[in-house]
């Protein structure tokens, strides 16, 4: 019986030489559900044996970027110009042999970045410890793609990155999976499904071994979508793009590589030079979707100099976790001045979303200590 490599590879070399038409779309789905299967048990597998030595890093600050990059693109020397951190850097590859993070400020926020060894070909498969730098990327809340002159090739890196189950710049599909122990599979949708026509899902879901449950389409998926929420270890991150050592390119090379990495928009940067480094930060700190909400003792102004910086979406139950515990303890209601707010001094529960600049004062039962801070 041939080894799990091996099979791997012959789904692959079978996906890669199938030609694409209407008549085989349902035999590649099929095929591409079996390599998914396959290569979670590989993973399986690699975590049963310890995996190999991984990178063990702590993650700080309100967020963490991820320095993704191939060798000797100039990641340590942005590190070093945008922190405090200094990570050793030099004009050939695999200077950086670890994972080094630094911390830099934007708008009140602390943002971890992390300076990982470059990928190269085959990372996602093993190759010069790709797992390992790949798992961290796994973790990180946004990811840095560093590229350069002499090494451009944004979408090999992010093959690599999509072999590795993490999703650039994508929100997860709208499919809702249920699994049961009986009953068979009943697969439905609210709106008409042109990729996953004629059995299609359900031929897909076996192949995970699905065979009971049911599977709701909210939206019109494709076959990698539904193999997505089958596999169930994908992590949907957002992306930027910046191109290092820009002083090399003349206006004519610059627009032409802009050009040939559209829809993306590089921040075209030069990391020796010190050039384009605010802009970039600035797009970092917007990609992030950071919020600032100041804190409102009762009877008393708010402290507009140290905000409690909070992400997009984030709550009153939120803030309360970044308040002293007592406060979360004890919490009756919170009064909102700001965007969020219907009217000044709205009464809000811990369920209420937060909006940038809002301001927030923390009322708590009675017999309480009545203190925001």
């Amino acid at each position: 019986m041939s080894s799990l490599e091996e099979q791997i590879a012959a789904v692959e070399d079978e996906i890669r030489t199938t030609a694409y038409n209407k008549a085989t779309q349902l035999h590649i789905g099929r095929l591409k559900a079996k390599l998914a299967v396959l290569r979670l048990e590989r993973e399986t597998r690699a975590k049963g044996r310890g995996g190999g030595l991984g990178y063990a890093v702590r993650k700080s600050g309100h967020a963490t970027v991820g320095l993704v990059g191939y060798p000797s693109v100039g990641k340590s020397t942005l590190l070093t110009r945008l922190t405090a951190a200094e990570s050793e850097s030099a004009a050939y590859d695999f200077t950086t042999v670890s994972i080094i993070p630094g911390m830099l400020r934007w708008g009140g926020a602390s943002i971890q970045l992390l300076d990982m060894p470059g990928l190269v070909p085959g990372a996602s498969k093993g190759r010069g410890r790709g797992r390992e730098v790949l798992s961290v990327v796994r973790s990180a809340d946004l990811v840095l793609f560093l590229i350069d002159p002499e090494h451009p090739n944004l979408r090999a890196l992010a093959n690599e990155l999509e072999g590795a189950g993490i999703r650039i710049n994508q929100r997860p599909p709208r499919i809702v999976i249920h699994r049961s122990d009986r009953g068979g599979l009943t697969i439905s949708s609210t709106v008409r499904l042109t990729h996953l026509a004629g059995g299609a899902a359900a031929q897909i879901a076996r192949e995970f071994g699905m065979h009971n449950g049911s599977i709701v389409f909210r939206e019109d998926a494709t076959v990698d979508q539904l193999i997505d929420v089958l596999a169930g270890n994908r992590v949907y991150l957002p992306a930027l793009l910046a191109v290092n050592k820009s002083e090399l390119l003349t206006p004519s090379e610059r627009a032409k590589l802009a050009a040939e990495l559209r829809p993306v928009e590089p921040a075209f940067i030069s990391a020796r030079d010190q050039t384009g480094l605010d802009e970039l930060v600035d797009q970092i700190g917007h990609a992030l979707r950071f919020i600032r909400v100041y804190v409102k003792p009762p009877g008393r102004p708010p402290d507009l100099d140290e905000p409690v910086v909070l992400r997009e979406g984030d709550t009153v139950e939120g803030l309360l976790h970044r308040l002293p515990t007592e406060l979360d303890r004890t919490f009756r209601t919170a009064q909102i001045w700001g965007r969020s707010a219907r009217f000044p001094g709205q009464s809000v529960g811990r369920e209420h979303v937060l909006s940038d600049e809002d301001i927030v004062t923390v009322l708590v039962a009675r017999g309480s200590a009545r203190s925001a801070a």
